[in-house]
């Protein structure tokens, strides 16, 4: 079956998570305490990440929960109201550094001049996700952009991925879900997509390939592989 439109997720994708969200939850939490190193450490370990070492548990609520989820953990720790923790969130997830994993101008230029259609779904709110874009100078390159508020729910679930199929008229089984966690795969499956696993994210391939019609290093390899799977 030929593939007409590719939905792509943005951190660990687009964009590689590491050297992005290791320094924005450093910052979040040394902003939370103050620059108490004490603190930020054991708010630090209750969320998955070693302030320390500056990386991440595979478990983590921040390599794949929504902001609402990482407000709740964070919550147990700190006396900031939900609203004012995730716009503590959204403010620094705005301004991080994004580290692009190919150059995405001519990239996404090259996957258009196919005749392709462009997506973006992400866990994280719209109005950073944007944000990165906008920074990319790709936001104009999608066809359809979600974050977990837009109102098509958030991954697993398979709502931005639906949303998605009706805004571009294309039927699911011609949309590819790229990505690099469990939650973009399973969204992707739910939807009746094909899915494109990246290994640029913090999960391993031997977790991804269960639920992916094919793994891949990175974004860089999908036009060497449509041009085989569509042969």
């Amino acid at each position: 079956m030929p593939i007409d439109a590719l939905l792509f997720d943005k951190d660990g994708t687009l964009f590689l998570f590491e050297a992005t969200w290791e320094g924005w939850t450093q910052a979040v939490l040394l902003r939370l305490t103050e620059g108490d190193m004490d603190r930020a450490r054991l708010i630090g370990a209750d969320i998955g990440y070693d302030v320390d070492a500056r990386s991440f548990q595979p478990n983590s609520v921040v390599i794949a929960g929504t902001p609402t989820q990482i407000v709740a953990a964070l919550r147990r720790h700190v006396a900031h109201s939900a609203d004012e923790l995730e716009t503590l969130l959204n403010e620094e997830a705005a301004v991080v550094p994004q580290i692009q994993v190919v150059a995405l101008t001519s990239y996404l230029d090259a996957l258009r001049g196919r005749g392709l259609k462009i997506g973006l779904a992400t866990n994280d709110a719209e109005r950073p996700a944007r944000a990165h874009l906008d920074a990319a100078g790709v936001t104009g390159l999608f066809d359809f952009i979600s974050g977990y508020d837009s109102g098509h729910g958030s991954k697993p679930e398979p709502g931005p991925c639906l949303a998605f199929a009706v805004a571009t008229g294309i039927a699911p089984d011609r949309i590819a879900m790229v990505g690099d966690s469990l939650h973009d795969l399973h969204a992707g499956r739910a939807a009746g997509m094909k899915t494109i696993a990246v290994l640029t994210g913090p999960a391993s391939k031997q977790e991804l390939a269960p639920f992916a019609d094919v793994v891949l290093d990175d974004i860089g390899q999908i036009p060497l592989w449509l041009d085989s799977a569509q042969r």
